[in-house]
């Protein structure tokens, strides 16, 4: 028998399996309800990256959830290829040094490179 932590864990595992992109944040694409989760988000829209958004603050569980899940005490969390990113100064930094994008294609997910700013 399961445990409800572990259905969660297991759900979590399922979304980022069929997901190439996941971003677990307060509020939603439409509504992003704390600003660190905006700024992730404003990112990856300003990238054109087609992504899953689950909002944390619909259900504790997931909330609680995927910080156990990622040992990652703070929300946004964004994943690519089911693979832990960071949060919102890990993915600010890694946009301004070019190693966002240049996880993109190394992992294959699609952006509109004519996004990208040159310095």
């Amino acid at each position: 028998m399961t445990t409800p932590q572990q259905d969660v864990q297991d759900w979590i595992r399922n979304t980022l399996a069929t997901n190439d992109v996941v971003l677990f944040m307060k509020g939603n694409k439409n509504m992003p309800q704390c600003g660190f989760s905006a700024q992730v988000d404003h990112i990856l829209r300003l990238l054109g990256v087609d992504f899953k958004d689950i909002n944390v603050l619909q259900d504790l569980s997931i909330r609680e959830g995927i910080k156990s899940f990622s040992n990652w005490p703070t929300i946004p969390q964004l994943y690519v290829k089911g693979e832990f990113v960071g949060g919102c100064d890990i993915i600010r930094e890694m946009l301004e040094a070019g190693e966002l994008t240049a996880l993109f294609d190394e992992k294959g997910v699609a952006y509109d490179k004519s996004k990208i700013a040159v310095a």
